[in-house]
């Protein structure tokens, strides 16, 4: 029977999965949940050691000869700086030594209880990767708990192995040894380069497990350069091997092969049809996803399998289902996928098929019910160049920007390491200047306003348009459902105001152009979207936030009535 601490059951599981065997005890208290539990379970060698340092060393020892990762165990308090001599010289060594430190509850550090100090990263620069477990009370922390034990011992071995440490919190009761057995746990499993990409595949099974799945996703986060070896390697992939390719405008994959709509298609699913439409197998690669839907989706309908592809091998589980951290060249990756033979056909609609259907009842928004943010964006969109470079502010900015089909050779650019609101217009302006291309920034009016100083600057080029959608405050709080109910929702959330910015436009430089309808609208575009003229142009186009919210609300109805 194992010690009923969750984090624990977790911890030991994982250690299996990833076959750590040489566990070297320090005995206490605090650790005693561990230490029963490495005892009782014959797939570890256990050897007792009562001075941490000591024993520290001695796990160092075994790393020596056996060239695996040895992990050292001991209770809270000074215990766990006593291991910090065999940790700096496990670093310095290049050796994957794991130190596991019982820990107190977070609330009781710093109170003058018994064994106390601040644990969590306490090794500092000395070990590659330091977690804190949480103790498990919901599912999230459940997965949680699961992926930082997989991060941190996935570490161990990284390109050059180094020290790891990984803190548990261990509340009273600690003596409870009622768990008769293990939990099932997800072990993700990172693989690195150093053979052929072939070799790999067929080595670990992939090869296999691809042919296998008959409900193939591929999501592509942003990427923030364009690649035409890309573009062409998951067209080829949609074509002959049935594959699904999801890729928001970030992506910078524009192509009819690409489904860029995809958070409008979940949008219109009844939840009963959900499950038909999720992967067996998703593979993703690239940066930040912005539909919220998507991931809704695919942490509601989990893969049995999901393999994200980066050069740096790090352990992104976005969708709370990564059992695979593949560490390669995108393009080279795509390339042997696209050599593998096809899935096993069922008899009736191909995975393909059931999404590209739905897809077809799909259509942007067209006549939009009236002059507002959808529309502008719509316009603009139709009448930039096909080699501009975009750049899009966050929030409803980015959001409406997703709704229209993209041509092919627009290069698209949007802060979405953070998602801030600062920075977007100093981004395009810096782009701008050294780009020499007609660059184009969709922005509103808060993220306009935070950053008014990216136009004072000596260095504004001619080619710069900066599309400013001004409906008098934050729009998108009033998309949020239920705090539109907010009684500070105007003054204090959406910070309404009425400002215009024509005269810091006009003093930094800028050829000023302004929209209140339709027609304004119309007769500023070729001016604003063509590059003729020796200033940047600014469009402010004046909307209503109500009018806005009102006219996209519609949108979406529409899309369910198809």
């Amino acid at each position: 029977m194992y010690a009923n601490k969750k984090n624990v059951l977790q911890l030991i599981a994982l250690l299996k999965a990833h076959g750590i065997r040489q566990i070297v005890l320090s005995p206490g208290s605090r650790n005693s949940p561990l230490l029963h539990s490495f005892a009782v379970d014959s797939f570890f060698t256990c050897h007792v050691v009562v001075d941490e340092r000591s024993a520290g060393f001695y796990a160092i020892g075994i790393i020596l000869h056996t060239g695996a990762p040895v992990a050292v165990c001991c209770t809270s308090g000074t215990a766990a700086l006593n291991l910090s001599p065999p940790v700096a010289e496990a670093f310095y060594q290049e050796l994957p030594l794991l130190a596991l430190t019982a820990d107190r509850p977070a609330a009781w550090i710093g109170q003058r209880a018994g064994q106390t100090l601040p644990q969590p990263g306490m090794y500092n620069t000395l070990v590659k990767k330091s977690v804190q477990l949480p103790e498990i009370n919901t599912p999230e922390d459940e997965w949680y708990c699961n992926r930082l034990i997989n991060e941190a011992l996935a570490e161990l071995n990284h390109h050059t192995p180094a020290p790891v440490h990984i803190n548990i919190p261990l509340s009273e009761p600690l003596f409870d040894y009622t768990a008769d057995v293990l939990p099932g746990v997800r072990s993700i499993r990172r693989y690195l380069p150093g053979v052929s990409m072939e070799e790999l595949m067929a080595k670990e099974g992939f090869t296999a497990r691809f042919r296998k799945h008959a409900k193939r996703m591929i999501l592509a986060g942003q990427l923030w350069q364009q690649t035409e070896d890309v573009r062409e390697l998951v067209e080829k992939l949609s074509r002959e091997k049935d594959c699904i390719i999801l890729g928001e405008c970030l992506s910078n994959i524009h192509s009819p092969h690409v489904i860029g709509d995809f958070d409008s298609l979940l949008y219109t699913l009844p939840k009963e049809e959900q499950k038909r439409y999720a992967p067996d197998l998703l593979i993703t690669f690239g940066g930040h996803i912005v539909s919220k839907r998507i991931k809704q989706f695919l942490r509601a309908n989990k893969p049995g399998e999901h393999w994200h592809i980066s050069r740096s091998g790090e352990i992104t589980d976005l969708f709370q289902s990564l059992t695979h951290s593949i560490e390669a060249g995108v393009p080279v990756f795509l390339d042997y996928l696209a050599s593998c033979g096809d899935a096993e056909k069922d008899k009736g609609e191909s995975y393909a098929s059931l999404w590209n259907n739905a897809r077809k009842k799909l259509s942007p928004p067209g006549n939009t019910g009236g002059f507002s943010d959808l529309l502008v964006v719509k316009e603009w969109l139709e009448a930039i160049p096909g080699d501009a470079s975009i750049h899009l502010a966050n929030s409803s900015s980015v959001r409406l920007a997703q709704l229209f089909p993209l041509k092919r050779g627009v290069a698209v650019y949007c802060n979405r390491g953070t998602s801030g609101i600062d920075g977007c217009m100093s981004t395009a302006v810096g782009y701008a200047a050294v780009s020499g291309k007609q660059t184009f920034l969709l922005i509103g009016d808060l993220a306009f306003f935070y950053d008014m100083n990216a136009l004072w600057n000596r260095q504004l080029s001619k080619s710069l348009r900066i599309l400013l959608n001004n409906n008098g405050g934050g729009e998108i709080f009033y998309a949020l459902p239920g705090l539109d109910q907010s009684e500070a929702i105007e003054t204090c959330i959406s910070a309404s105001h009425q400002t215009s910015a024509k005269a810091w436009a006009e003093t930094a430089g800028f050829t000023y152009l302004s929209a209140s309808d339709t027609k304004e609208l119309k007769d500023a575009m070729p001016l604003f979207a063509g590059n003729k003229g020796d200033k940047p142009v600014l469009l402010e186009v004046f909307t209503s936030m109500k009018k806005n919210t009102d006219i996209l609300r519609n949108y979406y109805r529409e899309l369910k009535k198809k």
